[in-house]
């Protein structure tokens, strides 16, 4: 399974986030393969250990994959959630009052940005659902 968080803006313009899963289904070689989509654009981007981001938003729906660092995010109700190596992102709080994070030990954030297309099957299982 891989993790994935998806945070976005509830009806109050705060930020919300609800922790789940990418679905995948069985595939070749013992494999668990997910959908395949269409991307607009993929990009990378790195902040050096210690760093940090106060309040915004995202600037467009996107999965973020993060591959090195770990981090912690805060909605404006004081809520947090922790982002590892390995997770997803699904960034939808492209408005209101929108979230921090900050990064936790010594490595720094490495991830991808993935910006799909809209109406895209975005393979998101909440956590407690059947896949």
């Amino acid at each position: 399974m891989i993790r994935c968080v998806r945070m976005w803006t509830g009806e109050d313009g705060n930020s919300l986030f609800e922790e789940g899963t990418i679905a995948l289904s069985e595939g070749e070689r013992g494999d668990f393969i997910g959908k395949a989509f269409a991307a607009k654009t993929i990009s990378f981007r790195e902040t050096s250990a210690g760093g940090s981001f106060e309040w915004h938003q995202d600037p467009e729906p996107r999965y973020v994959i993060t591959l090195s660092g770990v981090l912690e995010f805060e909605t404006k109700s004081g809520a947090t959630f922790t982002i590892r190596p390995g997770d997803i992102l699904i960034a939808q709080d492209n408005s209101g009052t929108g979230h921090k994070w900050r990064l936790i030990g010594s490595d720094p954030w490495r991830r991808a940005y993935v910006v799909y297309e809209d109406g895209t099957d975005l393979g998101f299982v909440p956590a407690g659902s059947a896949g």
